[in-house]
């Protein structure tokens, strides 16, 4: 495992929400004398996504104060440290943290002091894919992209969509003009597709969302003229091993479909999703993988570029993993 730690890599599917320790949300729950949605014992135990989203809800509503989301942003990095990864793109949504979610602008200010804490005391950077929900009005979003784009804060990279599509049905067309216009306003965009939605939504994701990257995207398999569309155009899938299998989208390893993607010619990172609420790690990510489908060195090596090239990070920092990952 030590090896794979080392394996300089990026993350480029990785929800702040997720990240939320159970430990930190039962000290919060106290402190804000909130009650706890079930037993401790049962409290990461999940029957199926729309369970999961809830959860989500109830925990970032714990989150209240600068300091207590400043402290959250340094702790995603030392996770990221310890996985050996060098660079992060995070995704975060408003809409599940109850006391900022009209207030995105202190949001990101107080995550960004985190992770420029973190920076400081040379932990990896993080860039931050703002979100917009499944269930959001067309204006909603496009409000929500006139926003980042008159902060303009460094710290955003993308606009990003998540959210419960097997609810919320067929949401391309709807974020279509708000994706046109983030692309305008030059931020990158990535789409959560192929998941709760099946092969529909990666072509939504390409053809009206215009995705840079697409989170998931693992049902594509399910369309062999889908899956050699997406090699041609070299769209890299974000792939969460351990969250299909928790959340029921397979039922193990070796029924996932990252290897039969990967040798079609698609390109496929590695990643945790939720790591802290999924009980994983990058690193054990990428072990589950070299497990089930023998990955051997010049695999592995593959699939962490994909993850560096996959990234927003900046032109320098893509540099410098590359040539450590050329070092490995």
């Amino acid at each position: 495992m030590q090896r794979l730690r080392s394996l300089p890599k990026a993350e480029v599917h990785l929800h702040i929400e997720g990240c939320l320790e159970p430990a930190l949300l039962e000290a919060l729950a106290r402190k804000s004398g909130e009650p706890m949605p079930r037993p401790s014992e049962e409290l990461l135990r999940f029957s199926g996504l729309a369970d999961f989203l809830a959860f989500l809800d109830w925990a970032c509503g714990l989150v209240r104060t600068r300091e207590q989301m400043a402290k959250i942003a340094y702790a995603l990095a030392q996770r990221l440290a310890a996985s050996g990864a060098g660079y992060a793109d995070a995704i975060i949504n408003p809409t599940h943290w109850t006391h900022w979610r009209h207030r995105v602008r202190e949001l990101v200010e107080a995550l960004d002091a985190g992770f420029r804490a973190a920076e400081q005391d040379r932990l990896p950077q993080v860039g931050l894919c703002i979100s917009v929900l499944r269930e959001q009005s067309a204006a909603e979003a496009l409000e929500l992209v006139d926003l980042l784009a008159k902060m303009g804060h460094p710290r955003v990279v993308a606009l990003s969509v998540d959210g419960n599509e097997a609810l919320a049905g067929r949401t391309g067309p709807r974020f279509a003009d708000a994706f046109r216009r983030a692309g305008d306003r030059g931020l990158r965009r990535t789409v959560h597709a192929g998941e709760s939605s099946g092969p529909e939504g990666v072509r939504d994701a390409i053809d009206l969302l215009g995705a840079d990257r697409i989170d998931h995207g693992v049902r594509a398999i399910e369309e062999p003229d889908l899956v050699r569309r997406l090699a041609d155009l070299r769209v890299p899938l974000g792939i969460c091993p351990s969250s299909n299998l928790t959340l029921g989208l397979y039922r193990t390893m070796a029924g996932h479909p990252i290897e039969a993607l990967r040798r079609a010619g698609v390109l496929v990172s590695v990643n945790t999703d939720d790591p802290a609420l999924l009980g994983t790690t990058l690193e054990r990510e990428y072990a589950l993988c070299a497990e089930a489908f023998a990955w051997n060195d010049e695999v592995l090596r593959s699939v962490a570029r994909t993850s560096i090239d996959a990234s927003f990070a900046s032109a320098e920092t893509k540099a410098r993993l590359s040539a450590a990952l050329a070092d490995w």
